[in-house]
This record gives structure tokens, sequence and C-alpha cells, in this order.
């Protein structure tokens, strides 16, 4: 098998697993986070990842994560655009979660149910959850709509 195929077939299955993961744990209605599994996509490696995982479920989310080598494939098939790529991307009640995204932000994602394909906050701003530290930055959540663009959904930090 070619290097290609073996790449078209990862993405493939990857895809498919993003999809199962997604839809397994939302209850129609649903607003609490209880209610929602969350799946994460991340690097075996990233320590900032696993803070993250661990800032959902002490905010009451269930969460699976997975290890992967390449994370770009999962951004891809839940189309979420480069230009916003983080370390890790999350499949939340038929929403991807790209980066280090309050779980406020989430849990009011899924109580509104705007017709968006996901939320970001792009790179990895110092005092956003998983990103702790001395000097916190202001950031932005980005809404990100099915066509790519964007718009603040929410803004933390001093």
């Amino acid at each position: 098998m070619t290097g290609w195929r073996r790449t078209v077939l990862f993405a493939v299955a990857v895809a498919v697993a993003a999809v199962l993961g997604a839809g397994g744990g939302f209850a129609a209605g649903a607003e609490d986070a209880e209610e929602v599994k969350a799946m994460v996509y991340k690097s075996p490696t990233c320590g900032c990842c696993s803070k993250w995982i661990d800032h959902l479920e002490a905010n009451g989310f269930e969460v699976e994560s997975k290890d992967v080598a390449n994370v770009t494939p999962v951004k891809r098939m839940n189309g979420v655009p480069m230009n916003l790529a983080s370390c890790h991307t999350a499949i939340i009640g038929g929403y991807f979660i790209e980066g280090h995204v309050p779980a406020e932000d989430v849990k009011r994602l899924l109580a509104e149910r705007p017709d968006v394909a996901g939320l970001a906050v792009p790179k990895m701003p110092m005092g956003s959850p998983g990103m702790e530290g001395p000097k916190p930055e202001r950031y932005s959540v980005l809404a990100v709509k099915k066509d790519g663009t964007t718009e603040v959904f929410a803004q933390h930090g001093p």
C-alpha cells in the first residue's frame, strides 16, 4: 500500500471515529455537560492537552481521549480551518472544539445550539484552561461558521 493510500485510509478511519464519538453521547436538547461526551484527539506527548481534559472533567464532561500521531487529519475532516489550529481537537455534541476553549463556553454553545461548525481558541494563549501561568493573556473564543468565517463568541483574561 502506498503512503498516499495509507494516509487517505487513516483520514477516513479518523473521520468515522470522530462521527461515532460525536454522536454517541449527545442527548437532544441537553444543556448539562453531564449528558454530553467529549472525544478529544491529541498528541500522546502533549501535557497541556491533558490539563485541558482535566478542566473539562472538573466541569462535568465525560471525556474520552485518543492519542494520535498526527491530529491534522482529524481537524480537516471536521472542518477546522488550519489558520485556527491548536494542539488538540475535540468533538462535543456535534461541534468541533479546537484548542483551549473554556468549559463554560462549551456549555453555552450546547445550550444555545447556534448554526456553527464549532469553537476555536487559536494557538495556545497563556491563561486559557490547560495553559495556566504567571502572565495570563487576553484571548478570544471564536465561533467558526460552516463557511470558515469567524466571530467572537467570548473573551477571557485580563
